[in-house]
């Protein structure tokens, strides 16, 4: 159903339950008559039965459709001038106590056709030619006759002219919501925009990410393959000659060497297909598989400057920042670590370190490492946007920016500080997921 059906049929059921009380008061009207006259009138009776039930059928054709609400509105305004000049006859005439009603015919009119003037405007010139024929028939003076007729002319004109005014009311609050309702759909789209601008960004910056550990593969995988590659020859060798005891238990040596070295190659592989992958829905963090996911994908940049360890308690609780996007968060700043070593001066092995432990509602995750130090002027934009000290071509200054974005968005904080004894750490604080919290708090407060 569209908005401009559902106003109509809404509009239909108003006026309808107007028809509806205007036939009740009708009804009332026998006894009000019989107060007043004193006395009880059958023909003033019947005329009110009359009216009241051609009300109810009007109030019926409005809420069924049968006729357009402007035809409805015209009859409505043929029968009360028909009532009310019936009245007046039976009454007196001008002199009736019911001759007021003739003056409030187009105001009344007016109320039950609002989005038309034509009703109004017939309303007011059939009410002019009654009071002028009731006039004739009273015999009174030409200069009467005018006067009452320029009353009543005005007053259909006031009629008209207010319901113009409500058109227009109801115009400009129809267009005013319109603009409303358009303003909030730009405001819809660009927030969608918005939105898909920052996945655009955070999988670009992933990609960086795979891009910068993909330099480190070629070695990783070599490595195992060269020895892969020996062994098989080895292998070779040995089965071509007599095999005793001693050369079966050196063979499973071998084998089983080299199926350590394929396991490497395959986990390398598992670990960038999974995390270069674009996925719709992330399940929550687990602290300590995204610590020893980031140590295995940071590993291939970290190969020939130094080691990573983790000090991680287990059994810790899922934490609100989903899984890959934690997993995003530990590469990042092991990376960062790693570029920190990397360009320390004088040059040292790196040795950083990754810890986690159970704090009060959350989690503490620190990422240290042995190089030079943030400078003092970096720290504070340390985490601005396309802020970076690294030269062009070796990081777009978002890493940092997402991370902290991502712990921002999951209730959690980012900071970096230098240590007193050297090098620099990232501490992570996150909120432990909710049905996680209460079951395993008790142990992290005991072990603290």
């Amino acid at each position: 159903m569209t908005a401009d059906s559902a106003e109509l049929l809404a509009l239909r059921r108003v006026m309808r339950k107007n028809y509806f009380v205007c036939a009740a008061l009708f009804l009332v009207g026998v006894s009000l008559h019989w107060m007043e006259l004193g006395v009880f009138v059958p023909k003033l009776a019947l005329l009110n039965v009359a009216w009241s039930v051609s009300f109810v059928v009007l109030g019926l054709a409005e809420g069924a459709g049968w006729l357009p609400s402007k035809w409805l509105g015209t009859l409505g305004v043929l029968i009360c001038l028909a009532a009310v000049t019936a009245y007046l006859h039976f009454t007196g005439g001008p002199s009736s106590a019911y001759f007021p009603m003739l003056w409030t015919l187009p105001l009344f009119v007016a109320m039950y056709s609002p989005d038309s003037w034509g009703p109004t405007v017939l309303a007011g010139a059939m009410t002019v030619g009654a009071v002028l024929v009731l006039d004739l028939l009273a015999g009174l003076p030409p200069r009467v006759m005018l006067v009452q007729g320029w009353g009543i002319g005005l007053i259909g004109l006031l009629a008209v002219f207010g319901a113009r005014t409500y058109r227009r009311m109801r115009d400009a609050e129809k267009s005013a919501q319109q603009e409303r309702l358009v303003a909030l759909e730009q405001l819809a789209e660009s927030e969608r925009r918005r939105l898909r601008a920052e996945r655009e960004r955070a999988e670009v910056e992933r990609l960086v990410l795979v891009g910068q550990l993909a330099s480190g593969v070629a070695h990783e995988v070599n490595n195992p393959l060269a020895f892969v590659k020996s062994n098989l020859g080895f292998l070779e060798q040995e089965l071509r000659r007599e095999e005793g005891p001693e050369d079966r238990a050196e063979l499973c040596e071998v084998i089983a060497e080299t199926r350590q070295g394929v396991l490497r190659i395959q986990q390398i592989v598992a670990d960038l297909r999974r995390f270069s992958r674009e996925e719709t829905r992330d399940e929550a963090g687990k602290p300590e598989d995204a610590m020893h996911e980031a140590k295995r994908l940071a590993s291939v940049r970290l190969h020939s400057l130094g080691e990573v360890s983790l000090d991680v308690t287990s059994g810790l609780p899922p934490v609100r920042l989903g899984q890959r996007q934690l997993v995003q968060v530990l590469v990042n700043l092991l990376l960062n670590a790693a570029d920190a070593v990397e360009t320390a001066v004088p040059a040292r092995r790196a040795h950083i370190v990754m810890r986690a432990r159970g704090v009060d509602g959350g989690l503490r995750i620190e990422v240290e490492d042995n190089g030079s130090g943030i400078p003092p002027e970096v720290l504070p934009r340390l985490f601005e946007p396309f802020f970076t000290t690294k030269p062009p071509g070796k990081g777009t200054g978002l890493g940092l920016a997402l991370c902290l974005e991502y712990v921002s968005r999951a209730g959690g904080t980012l900071h970096a500080e230098n240590r007193s004894e050297g090098g620099a750490r990232f501490v992570l604080r996150l909120p432990v997921e909710a049905p996680a919290r209460a079951e395993l708090n008790p142990p992290l407060q005991a072990r603290r």
